[in-house]
């Protein structure tokens, strides 16, 4: 007998069992498979942002090797881990998880080290009228993998590869592992399956066979992109699937009008918005959260983490921007170094091997190169000399630098926080600065030089 509440399981809720407890011996690594990055995230943080996208009830995660570090690296998150204490099969990790399902509702199981799938193909699966859908593709080569044995809309049966007749090898639609199933139906079905295969496990693709026996309705959905539903076993595959992500992140750029030197060339680790007019050249990676204004210039070789960057803006190469927020019109680098807390005002200008942390810049303000300015508040209009530095640690705490508009500090010199220097100020070359600077003060602070004439040093001997 046919099952008829297709519709009705459709407008169930939907929780996800994501298995996530191989060891991924390929890997030859210590660290739990599924938390092996792609673009930045865990392969299982992908997975969870996904689902958690789609406003399912609940989340389980079947874990096993390597538990409480997968665990220490998703606590933030709303999700129930369900220990597999042996690993004896798919479908003996989904059994683990049954007493957790609420039996009114449908669960969708997943493969925690296939993490790239797309939410129009979950969703896809969450409207399929069925008892049982399984998600497929269809491989020139489907060598290792289950095919589906079907006849027309109706899936009789997975078989694996180990277990397929030669004539059952050669078909190309194969099982990614994916499936939604009403609970109640699932538990049934895997109440009956056995070890009696050629892995000697209980695996999930055998309640195909239980649902057909039941008369329930097995239909399959085949994914359109290969690379969504494929699993990473070693890391040739993981860098396979990190350039199809990276790729993907590109081509979305440039549809929305960003110019990128070579798509092939770039890393977003994170969230990236960039405004119109705007271009990114080779070998740029950008972490977090990152927000690109328009008509801004990024240069080959730098790395932006968690920053906020203005319209107008040019990062010149090999600069490296972590933290910091820089206003409309700024230029930044060759060779720049912006530490959290930097924030630069509009047109500021900071040049090559410039190191700046914590520190705020008004508008038109410059240090053109070679120095570190850490724990200062700088005015509007400031030239900081080369080599000038903040001398903001004593060795125990962190102390405030504060100079006013329109100061010209001379090349080479130090200042010795807390030190504060007045508006209109001229601070002469080679100054130690220890003490407070009164507006439209010139300021010298050098050591009184000594010439001793008729000097014979070692090299004279």
């Amino acid at each position: 007998m046919v099952s008829m509440n297709n519709a009705e399981n459709t407008n169930k809720k939907v929780e996800v069992c994501i298995l996530a407890a191989g060891k991924g011996t390929r890997m030859k690594s210590s660290k739990p498979k599924v938390l092996h990055p792609i673009a930045g995230r865990p392969m299982l943080q992908h997975l969870v942002s996904t689902v958690q996208s789609l406003n399912v009830n609940k989340v389980h995660v079947v874990v096993g090797n390597g538990a409480e570090e997968v665990k220490h690296a998703f606590q933030h998150e709303q999700v129930n881990f369900v220990p597999q204490l042996e690993q004896n099969g798919t479908g003996h990790a989904v059994m683990q998880a049954l007493p957790y399902f609420e039996e009114s509702n449908r669960v969708l199981i997943l493969l925690g080290d296939a993490p790239l799938l797309k939410p129009s193909t979950i969703a896809e699966m969450l409207e399929c009228e069925c008892d049982l859908a399984v998600l497929t593709v269809v491989q020139t080569n489907p060598f290792n993998y289950g095919r589906i044995i079907r006849t027309q809309d109706q899936i009789i049966e997975i078989v694996e590869e180990k277990d397929a007749s030669p004539e059952q090898q050669q078909i190309t639609e194969i099982n990614t592992g994916v499936m939604i199933a009403d609970v109640k139906k699932l538990t049934g079905w895997l109440e009956r399956i056995t070890p009696e295969n050629s892995q000697g496990e209980l695996l999930l693709t055998d309640i195909v066979k239980m649902a057909n026996l039941d008369g329930d309705i097995v239909k399959g959905i085949i994914a359109t992109d290969a690379m969504e539903v494929q699993g990473v076993n070693d890391f040739t595959q993981l860098s396979q699937l990190e350039r199809h992500y990276q790729s993907s992140i590109a081509q979305n750029l440039m549809q929305q009008g960003v110019h990128l030197m070579d798509p092939n060339r770039i890393d977003v680790r994170g969230d990236l918005s960039v405004g119109a007019d705007s271009t990114i050249d080779i070998n740029c990676i950008f972490e977090g959260a990152v927000s690109l204004g328009s008509n801004v210039r990024v240069g080959a070789n730098c790395k932006i983490i968690d920053s906020t960057i203005g319209d107008n803006v040019e990062v010149k190469p090999n600069s490296i921007i972590e933290g910091a927020s820089l206003e409309a019109g700024c230029s930044v680098g060759p060779f720049v170094r912006l530490r959290p807390g930097a924030q630069l005002g509009e047109d500021v200008a900071i040049g090559n091997f410039v190191e700046v942390k914590k520190t705020s810049m008004g508008k038109g303000s410059k240090a053109s190169h070679l120095s570190y300015l850490g724990d200062a508040l700088i005015g509007a209009g400031v030239n900081i000399g080369a080599g000038t530095i903040t001398c903001n640690y004593d060795g125990v705490n962190k102390h405030i630098t504060e100079i006013q508009d329109d100061v010209f500090v001379g090349s080479n010199t130090a200042l010795v926080a807390p030190v504060f220097v007045g508006e209109g100020s001229t601070i002469a070359a080679g100054s130690t600065i220890t003490k407070k600077i009164d507006a439209d003060t010139l300021a010298i602070g050098r050591g009184r030089q000594k010439n001793l004439s008729n000097w014979k040093g070692p090299r004279s001997k």
